[in-house]
């Protein structure tokens, strides 16, 4: 009886802390640095807007991610008439995603999760990092992340609940799902 308590224990405790933030649950408390080096921390920041937009994208500096990230970037006045903040999430380092902000501009945050563990609280798919060669400004770097994190937006209330959730996101075409999805709420 001993062992049998002791093994549910142990599955209810990892699947407690690994279980999915399902739709119209609040998503709990989580903290990283941003772009910059600065500490960023959720219950701060969902005062700052109606909805928060937290999209999870594989790597800085790739096709995709680079496409996707320009369209919030670009989308970012309609979605704030919506009510809406952006907060991007990867596996890349503060530096990495600063250098990304600065060479396209972009507009919003962007979260560094090295070890994958805001991922998590989101369940969201992650393999191995990786190291690419971009040049930048001229100058070859190696730009290293300490996860690979696939590609899953998400949208958050006022209060931290999850109201929405896309795990088949088209990079293109995700600012444009998210501010259709906002737009229908008003």
């Amino acid at each position: 009886m001993k062992n049998i308590t002791t093994v549910f224990l142990l599955f209810f405790s990892i699947s407690h802390t690994f279980s999915q933030v399902d739709l119209g649950n609040k998503v709990p408390n989580f903290n990283a640095l941003d772009q910059d080096g600065a500490k960023w921390v959720l219950k701060k920041q969902l005062k700052s807007a109606d909805y928060m937009v937290i999209y999870f994208y594989p790597a800085a500096f790739t096709g995709g991610c680079t496409k996707q990230a320009c369209s919030y970037r670009d989308q970012k006045g309609e979605l704030a008439r919506v009510g809406a903040s952006v907060t991007g999430v990867s596996g890349d380092a503060p530096a990495t995603l600063q250098l990304f902000a600065l060479e396209h501009s972009l507009n919003f945050t962007m979260l560094s999760d090295e070890t994958g563990e805001i991922a998590t609280i989101f369940d969201v798919p992650q393999n191995e990092g990786g190291t690419i060669n971009r040049e930048i400004k001229g100058e070859a770097l190696d730009l290293t992340r300490g996860t690979t994190i696939q590609r899953w937006t998400f949208i958050l209330d006022r209060d931290g609940t999850l109201i929405y959730k896309d795990t088949e996101v088209d990079a293109v075409n995700d600012g444009g799902k998210v501010l259709e999805f906002l737009s229908s709420l008003h």
